[in-house]
Formats: C-alpha cells, sequence, structure tokens
C-alpha cells in the first residue's frame, strides 16, 4: 500500500483545527486541574474532619473510575438532572476535574515537605494564614512539585483523544471524520499520531530538564 500525500495535504485544513482543540482542552483542563487540586490539598489539611473526610471519599472516587467513564457521565447523565454544557466544555471539565485529584496528591506532598520550622516561623511573626501559604509554604512548595505537574500536563495530552467518545472535534476526531469521508486511513492517523509525538516529547524533555534544575 502506498503513502497518499495528497490524502496528507487534504487532512491538513482539519488538522489544524483539531490541534487547536487539543490544545484548547490541554490549556484549560491544566488550569482547571491545578487550581481545583490546590483546593483540595488545603481541604486534605482543615482542621475538621467533616471537611477533610468528605474530600477524601470524593477525590478517591474520582481517582479510582475511569476517565472515560466520568466523561460520558457528565455528558449524557447530567443533562437529565438539569445540567448541561457543550461537548468542548463537557471535556475540559472532565479531564480538569479528572487530573486535579492526582495534583491534590503532589501538592500535599510538596506541602508536606517544607520544613516544619516555616511554619512555626510564620506563626512566630503572626503572619495571616493568606500569606503564610501564599509567601511563605507555597513558593517553597512548587519548587519541588513543579516537574510532577509537568508530567501531568503531558499525561493529559495523552488523554485528551478520549474525548472523541463525545464528538469533541480533536484531533483524533477530526481523523475519523476525514476517514470517514475519503475511507483512506492510514495518512489521517498517522499524522495524528506523529504529531502527539511531536509535542509530547519535547515536553517531556522539558520536563526532565526542568526537574534536573530544581530537585538538588
Amino acid at each position: 500500500m502506498s503513502w497518499d500525500w495528497s490524502a496528507v495535504a487534504d487532512f491538513m485544513p482539519r488538522f489544524w483545527e483539531g490541534l487547536l482543540v487539543t490544545l484548547q482542552v490541554l490549556v484549560l483542563g491544566s488550569l482547571i486541574s491545578f487550581s481545583l487540586g490546590l483546593v483540595w490539598a488545603a481541604a486534605f489539611r482543615a482542621p475538621s474532619r467533616f471537611v477533610r473526610w468528605p474530600v477524601q471519599v470524593v477525590t478517591e472516587f474520582i481517582r479510582n473510575t475511569p476517565l472515560l467513564v466520568q466523561l460520558f457521565f457528565l455528558f449524557f447523565v447530567l443533562p437529565e438532572w438539569g445540567v448541561q454544557f457543550s461537548a468542548l466544555t463537557t471535556g475540559t471539565l472532565a479531564i480538569g476535574l479528572h487530573y486535579s485529584t492526582y495534583t491534590a496528591q503532589v501538592y500535599r506532598a510538596g506541602i508536606d515537605a517544607v520544613p516544619a520550622g516555616q511554619w512555626e516561623a510564620a506563626t512566630a511573626l503572626s503572619l495571616p494564614a493568606h500569606r503564610t501559604w501564599f509567601a511563605v509554604i507555597l513558593p517553597q512548595a512548587l519548587r519541588r512539585i513543579a516537574p510532577a505537574l509537568g508530567n501531568y500536563v503531558v499525561a493529559m495530552l495523552k488523554d485528551t483523544p478520549l474525548l472523541a467518545g463525545i464528538s469533541v472535534l480533536e484531533l483524533l476526531q477530526q481523523s475519523r471524520l476525514e476517514s470517514a469521508s475519503t475511507f483512506q486511513y492510514t495518512e489521517p492517523l498517522t499524522v495524528v499520531g506523529v504529531a502527539f509525538v511531536l509535542v509530547a516529547y519535547p515536553a517531556s524533555l522539558f520536563v526532565r530538564s526542568l526537574e534536573r534544575r530544581l530537585v538538588k
């Protein structure tokens, strides 16, 4: 079977559209996972067990169920309860929510690694809670956990094809639509696979470099 470059050329408009959607999901999903993960991590340290326990139950449930199941639940079940989003919004929320439970554990590990003396010094200086967190604890924690957070960004990128299951027009869905219209599967799918490698591999190298620089 010969390689058809004309099929690649025909696919490129769909490819760029799909790449834009994929990157949009990745950026917004990362922001959601990083922000919500920090909220989960702070809740883990709440003095009240009535705050800690529900958060632990919810995060463990999300961590131990497949992302695809969560994606289908948000897209197909929530509308029955009167809550409905577009496919793109649903996919972005699902990825962000799913990975927030993993980044929460990363944040918790980084916060726990901050020496106890730093907390004691902030208390001795009578710093308010928000200054203790944002001026003392988090800057030190983030230095330790930045590489791990970067790894989850790469993982999110590789999970974006799952959004094709709810018809989000990301890269995989665009290749499926192209193949369905032309009956040529090799070229679109190969281009998509190469595109993921070209994005994910340099990102992985960057994370490794960041780890060598920050974790010493």
